[in-house]
């Protein structure tokens, strides 16, 4: 998981960073999870933690070329992640009543959500927004 997590990106961006134009943008994948302290996902909330402390960091290490790095968060998206759960259908239904109780908007999210803020911060419209995480998680975090 560090490996996918936190020495992907870091690699990925140790190879790329000469290759972003001035005034480019940078998008990093995270999560909640850092922020909800669940004992079963510490070792997945730790890759997501350090990849917005990345982002922070490779936001002012690439200002003076006006490059943006910011990170999206999302919350419970529905994908296909249950499926690998191993779940039966009660388990099931009742993880979903659980997460929908913790989340303001009642409801999972979809990607196409999470996507539109992934444009919004790789688009012009946020050419002053740099260092920032933006949660796609229907208020579960409340930040």
């Amino acid at each position: 998981m560090m490996n996918t997590n936190v020495r992907g990106p870091v690699l990925q961006m140790a190879e790329l960073m000469d290759d972003i134009k001035d005034g480019g943008a940078v998008l990093l994948s995270a999560s909640v999870a850092p922020y909800l302290g669940q004992a079963q996902g510490a070792v997945y909330a730790a890759t997501k933690a350090a990849c917005l402390s990345l982002a922070r960091s490779w936001a002012s290490a690439l200002a003076e070329r006006n490059i943006r790095v910011n990170a999206v968060s999302p919350g419970p998206i529905e994908t296909n992640f249950i499926n690998g759960a191993d779940m039966d259908e009660k388990r099931e239904e009742q993880f979903r009543k659980q997460v929908k109780s913790q989340v303001p908007l009642g409801r999972f999210g979809d990607a196409e959500e999470v996507a539109n803020v992934a444009l919004f911060l790789l688009s012009h419209a946020a050419s002053y927004v740099t260092g920032s995480e933006y949660m796609v998680d229907g208020g579960m975090t409340k930040r």
